[in-house]
């Protein structure tokens, strides 16, 4: 069955991030946290740094609408140059105004509202943040009042 996921490289934080959205989003984890210990060496790879074996290599979340989020870290040591969630944006589309509403308070709590909730030209309840660890959200709801 086809899917969409969204995938978040994090320096070294995934696995906060993670724990942070999984209590927004009110779920469980998919299966356990890989972590770079767990994975054997790559051919032409440089030995891992002892202070990366216990980062998150693949993690992954149910959120909103059977989307699945997925993450890991990326460290500078192993060769990542990363920009914090400036080139894309995780689009959520709750069923209520209620959902929506307590979604963007959670997530958009320190870090920064681009867009507050509010009625769209289009007829849809919509508002955008950006959250504490750099992921940018939309929120469109079109559930009617």
């Amino acid at each position: 069955m086809a899917s969409v996921s969204t995938y978040l490289n994090f320096s070294r934080n995934t696995e906060e991030a993670f724990n942070f959205y999984k209590k927004v989003f009110q779920t469980d984890l998919i299966g356990e946290i890989t972590r770079f210990k767990d994975t054997p060496p790559q051919e032409g790879m440089p030995p891992l740094a002892e202070g990366d074996k216990n980062l998150v290599m693949h993690i992954m979340l149910p959120i909103t609408g059977g989307h699945i989020l997925m993450g890991t870290d990326a460290p500078e040591s192993m060769g990542f140059n990363l920009n914090f969630g400036n080139n894309m944006s995780i689009n959520l589309q709750p069923d209520t105004r209620k959902e929506t509403k307590r979604l963007f308070e959670e997530l958009s709590e320190g870090g920064v509202i681009t867009m507050e909730l509010a009625e769209m030209f289009w007829g849809d309840y919509f508002g955008s943040c950006t959250d504490k660890y750099g992921v940018q959200w939309m929120f469109n709801c079109e559930e009617k009042i």
